[in-house]
């Protein structure tokens, strides 16, 4: 089920929320349009044991297995302005998976956070609208993407002790920069029994 369908302006239903909602969003023709705000983001810090969850997330609550798939675009500006889809028990325990503007140039890059964050860049991909995808088979997930939205990659595979029901949905961020403009095309869940994670169902 595409989570947007019927959406029209700043009216929300089908289950979605937001965590940190945005002054700057609507739902159009082309999905749902975020405009992050400034010093946004969701990480937390390593080594200076910063925790940072401030950047919007619009999410469904979500029990048991699922595949949720997005397509993403984004205006970057500064580094590590991104669009993602995130699925999240609370703010120590969650997972990302994003299309940044990281150093080498545009990229698909992961983080898992248990208390503390990863960073994990895994491939520069330049200015495109790529397909993101989370797989989730119990305490297994699988984070893939895709150019075409048919050959997908598999970015990672992984465990993490959550609870059944977590939200899952899409994140729009701009760490150091002014703003990030970011559009989600849809955001397709299907919550249905996942036999791997590391997987994709035939």
């Amino acid at each position: 089920m595409n989570m947007f369908q019927g959406m029209e302006g700043k009216s929300l239903g089908n289950g979605l929320y937001w965590l940190n909602e945005p002054q700057e969003w609507r739902f159009g023709p082309e999905g749902l349009l975020v405009n992050a705000p400034p010093s946004t983001n969701f990480f937390n810090d390593p080594e200076s044991a910063g925790v940072y969850v401030s950047a919007p997330f619009l999410y469904a609550e979500v029990k048991g297995d699922f595949d949720l798939t997005t397509r993403v675009d984004i205006r970057m500006l500064k580094w590590f302005d991104a669009g993602c889809l995130l699925v999240m028990a609370d703010s120590a325990n969650w997972a990302k998976l994003c299309y940044e503007n990281w150093k080498t140039g545009p990229s698909i890059v992961s983080v898992v956070t248990r208390t503390v964050s990863d960073d994990c860049p895994s491939h520069v991909i330049g200015q495109a609208k790529p397909y993101l995808r989370i797989l989730r088979s119990g305490n297994c997930f699988g984070f893939y993407s895709s150019l075409d939205g048919s050959s997908w990659t598999q970015i990672r595979y992984f465990s993490m002790d959550v609870p059944e029901k977590v939200k899952a949905g899409v994140l729009a961020q701009a760490p150091i920069g002014a703003s990030c403009r970011v559009s989600f095309e849809y955001m397709r869940l299907e919550v249905k029994p996942i036999k791997s994670a590391k997987v994709l169902p035939g």
